[in-house]
Order: C-alpha cells, then structure tokens, then sequence
C-alpha cells in the first residue's frame, strides 16, 4: 500500500507528464504502425519511471518493473512484462533526453546565480589503463586522469553549473566525450 502523500505525488507526475507529453513529447516518439495508440501508454510509462526513481530510489530498471508490479498494479492494469517495459522505455530515450533539459530548466532554484557558471569534469572508468576496453567501444577509449593519476578506458563526464552558494552547483549543461 502506497501513502496518501505518495499518491499525490505520483498523480502530479502524471500530469506534469501528460502536459508535456501532449505539448512537445509526443512528436519525440511518434508511431507510425498499426500498433500507434498502445494499450499501456508512453505517459504511463514515463510515469512509473520517474516515480520510481525519484521517490522509491529504484535505480535499475528492473527493480523499477517489479515495484511497479508489485505496488502500482491498481493504478496501472495494463502494466506489461518486463521485456515489453524495458522496449518501451528505450523507445523513449529522445523524451527522457528532452525531459531532462526541461526539469533542469524549469526547476532552477531561486537563490542560484545564473551569471555565474561553474565547469567540472570528472572521468567515468569502465576499466583500468592496462586491460582492453570491452565495454561501449564505440564511445570509449583511453585517457588520463590527473587528478586519479592512472591510466584508463572510459569517458570523461563534463558538467557545467550555476552557483548555488553553500550547494552543489545547478546543473545547466552535460556533456559527455572521450576519454583522450
């Protein structure tokens, strides 16, 4: 059984979802087969994945369906097997692209200072300097860390941040390149 403020929460995902959706979203991840207007819509989908995420800290799609199975089962009857779930879910990668520009825009805080901007990079290791890459070769390679001061395959996560003075700065940008 889901709280009472739960259920309010996930009901404003949804429609903050199905605004969206229906404004800008859809066009992202238009159908053009037979199968266009699904039993288990894209909403619902975006829905129970966020909602997972952000307040149950279900970060793996798999947890995220069997919370879903086993708790949002009444909210959502036609929820689909795991394997359906997960297409769906990757179907909509340019949404939750989009989706994630417009939460960083329209949820800015008010006391962050968007004259000034912060830039970090930090690398992301698949594996050690000394092994080969077998891991997302088409977009790894390898680099140096000075900071780490090792030698490794990966990328190197770039982020650029308001200030926020006494917080982790805002995000306003990501960027993700080679690690050389």
């Amino acid at each position: 059984m889901i709280p009472t403020d739960k259920k309010i929460k996930l009901v404003k995902i949804y429609f903050y979802v199905c605004d969206h959706y229906y404004n800008e979203w859809k066009y992202l991840c238009e159908r053009f087969s037979n199968n266009n207007r699904p039993e288990f819509s894209d909403q619902e989908v975006i829905t129970i994945y966020l909602y997972a995420m952000h307040l149950e800290y279900r970060l793996k799609v798999k947890h995220i369906h069997e919370f879903a199975s086993e708790y949002l089962r009444d909210w959502f009857p036609k929820l689909p097997s795991y394997e359906a779930f997960t297409n769906r879910i990757n179907r909509l990668c340019e949404v939750f692209r989009v989706l994630s520009e417009t939460v960083l825009t329209e949820f800015i805080p008010k006391d962050c200072n968007q004259g000034i901007s912060l830039i970090a990079s930090m690398p992301v290791i698949t594996c050690s300097g000394k092994r080969i890459s077998k891991v997302a070769k088409e977009i790894t390679d390898k680099g140096f860390s000075s900071t780490k001061g090792i030698y490794y395959h990966g990328l190197k996560l770039h982020g650029l941040g308001f200030y926020h003075k006494g917080h982790l700065p805002h995000p306003e940008q990501l960027l993700f390149t080679k690690a050389s």
